[in-house]
């Protein structure tokens, strides 16, 4: 965001709001473990970014480390122009917003909004043109007069946000705040906190182990595992350019399908070869991927997202781009089919998909052994008449395939 911009509650036209940079940061508990590694990152004045990643990954440790409630062992936290890292956490002008909503049960809506100002002993007129702008963005003018105990789990939240807001900080920091929300719920306070954020302008780090959460709210989205930084990037691009097996796992739902295949020369293009069947690629993947001709008659990990397998019989599509198999399980949504089928092929196991497992609370350890093979969810045009226990002529859209290392997990280009 240039330095033009002007946010809500800036008072003078033309004043930047304040960016946040993480140089080398790290977090070093006294075992030794390492909670945040060698974390780089800039967060531009006025971005919303979002840090994603499964439990323990070390975002929420990240986090706190930027509002203060966390000591920084090694690097730099920079908000501003002024580096942080011995400032006391109330001098760093940022707001932090939690999943517990932490209101006041006592007090209504107003003073639970302006309570923090009250302590600061900002003038009555000045707590009022706070609380009241902040009720207006929320749409909370309606339940000023209410105690917190008459309000739902959505109200509540933007309470705790009306809360954060008032404080007029530098930076917005979000840990996890719509988790105690149930789905509903969920999807209207996503939207809520995009336009709100998205209204005032204001620097905001949102944590999070949704990653419909980061891909709806990010300007960008930085993935973190084990206390690394994965990737940052745009939405979009870490969808259809993820720099990992852990990236491209984790970022998509139903995740992406994961199996091992062989390349082959095959005239101008490419021969990708899954058990005994065999997708043919036109040379134009080998131009966008010139780093696949190294891996030619070497097994490497074939990554393939659901929306890009249909029902053939649906396409026109050509044999050179078909798999056969036989439906396990149909999921009907609606506007989409889920079409389940096993591929005799093995399965990609490494720490990569062994973590992206942990965390889907499943096990890894005879993944690629097992006589079916590798199980794949398209998703089909809900006109397929794919129905359990059929056979199945299923399309793959090769230009679109992934390809990935089987010993870095990297992905080829």
């Amino acid at each position: 965001m240039n330095s033009q911009h002007v946010s809500w509650f800036s008072d003078k036209p033309g004043e930047a709001l304040a960016g946040v940079v993480l140089e080398k940061v790290s977090k070093v508990y006294p075992d030794g473990t390492r909670a945040v590694d060698d974390l780089n990152l800039e967060i531009a004045d006025g971005e919303f970014l979002v840090l994603v990643g499964p439990s323990g990954c070390g975002k929420t440790t990240a986090l706190r480390m930027i509002a203060g409630l966390e000591e920084v062992n090694e690097g730099a936290i920079r908000i501003g122009d002024r580096i942080v890292n011995h400032v006391p956490a109330r001098d760093r002008d940022v707001a932090m917003v939690f999943q517990s909503y932490a209101l006041y049960p006592h007090l209504d809506v107003r003073r639970n909004i302006g309570f923090g100002l009250e302590l600061r002993k900002l003038p009555r007129h000045e707590i009022d043109r706070r609380v009241n702008e902040a009720a207006d963005i929320l749409g909370l003018r309606d339940y000023l007069d209410r105690r917190p105990g008459l309000l739902s789990g959505g109200q509540r939240q933007r309470v705790a946000m009306g809360r954060a807001i008032v404080r007029e900080p530098a930076a917005f920091l979000m840990d996890e705040p719509l988790s105690n929300l149930d789905a509903k719920l969920r999807v209207q306070m996503r939207a809520e906190i995009a336009r709100t954020t998205r209204q005032m302008g204001v620097t905001t780090i949102y944590v999070t182990h949704d990653q419909t959460e980061a891909m709806t709210l990010g300007r960008r989205v930085a993935v973190m595992k084990k206390g690394v930084l994965q990737q940052v990037a745009a939405p979009q691009e870490l969808y259809d350019r993820p720099a990992n097996l852990f990236v491209a796992g984790f970022i998509g739902s139903p995740a992406m399908n994961l199996m091992q295949g062989v390349l082959r020369a095959d005239g101008t293009g490419l021969a990708l070869l899954l058990g005994d069947q065999r997708l043919t690629m036109p040379q134009a993947v080998l131009a966008r991927r010139p780093g696949l001709s190294r891996y030619l008659d070497r097994p490497v990990a074939v990554g393939i997202r659901p929306e890009d397998l249909a029902d053939a019989s649906l396409t026109g599509a050509h044999n050179g781009t078909i798999l056969g198999a036989v439906v396990d399980l149909t999921e009907a949504l609606g506007s989409d089919l889920l079409v389940h089928f096993g591929l005799p092929v093995p399965g990609v196991v490494t720490e990569d998909t062994r973590e992206l497992a942990r965390d889907a609370g499943t096990d890894l350890a005879d993944a690629g052994t097992a006589p079916a093979g590798t199980v794949v969810v398209g998703r089909f045009s809900p006109r397929s008449r794919a129905r359990e226990g059929a056979p199945v002529q299923v399309a793959v859209d090769v230009g679109r395939l992934h390809f990935f290392d089987l010993d870095t997990g990297r992905a080829i280009w």
